[in-house]
C-alpha cells in the first residue's frame, strides 16, 4: 500500500533571471524586474511529497525526522540565504527560475532517498505563483 508523506520547508535566496545569450535589451524586454541587475530575492516555501510503499513492519512509508534532516542538509542549509546566481554551483550556468529549482531540487532529492520512492516537488516563489514537479 502506497501512501504519500510531505514536509514544508522554508528559505529566503537572491537570484537574478538572465540568459546570457541575449541581449541586454532582450532580457529587460522578458524578465522586467527579474532581471534587475543587482539581483532580487524571494521568501520561497517548498513542499517536498515523497510517495512510497508503507513498511509493515514500521508503520513508516519514510520516517519524515530523516526527509526533514535530508531536506535541510541538501536543499535549506545549502540555498538559503545565499545569491542562486553567484553562490552556487548548480545555478552558475543555469537560469535560476522556480522551474529551474524545482528540477534541481527533485534531482538532489532523488539521488539522496533513491528510486524506489516518487518525488514531487512544490515550489512557491510568492503567495500566488508556484511550480510542481514533475507535472504529471
Amino acid at each position: 500500500m502506497k501512501i504519500t508523506v510531505c514536509r514544508k520547508e522554508h528559505f529566503n535566496a537572491a537570484h537574478r533571471l538572465h540568459n546570457p545569450d541575449w541581449s541586454k535589451e532582450k532580457n529587460e524586454a522578458f524578465y522586467g524586474k527579474c532581471n534587475n541587475e543587482y539581483y532580487h530575492g524571494h521568501n520561497y516555501e517548498l513542499i517536498v511529497k515523497v510517495t512510497k510503499e508503507i513498511d509493515p513492519e514500521s508503520g513508516y512509508a519514510l520516517d519524515m525526522k530523516q526527509l526533514s534532516d535530508i531536506i535541510k542538509t541538501h536543499i535549506t542549509d545549502k540555498f538559503d540565504h545565499k545569491n542562486l546566481n553567484l553562490q552556487t554551483e548548480e545555478f552558475r550556468k543555469t537560469i535560476p527560475s522556480a522551474e529551474n529549482m524545482a528540477v534541481v531540487f527533485h534531482q538532489i532529492l532523488t539521488r539522496e532517498l533513491g528510486n524506489d520512492c516518487k518525488i514531487k516537488i512544490v515550489l512557491y516563489e510568492t503567495e500566488r505563483n508556484f511550480v510542481e514537479f514533475p507535472s504529471e
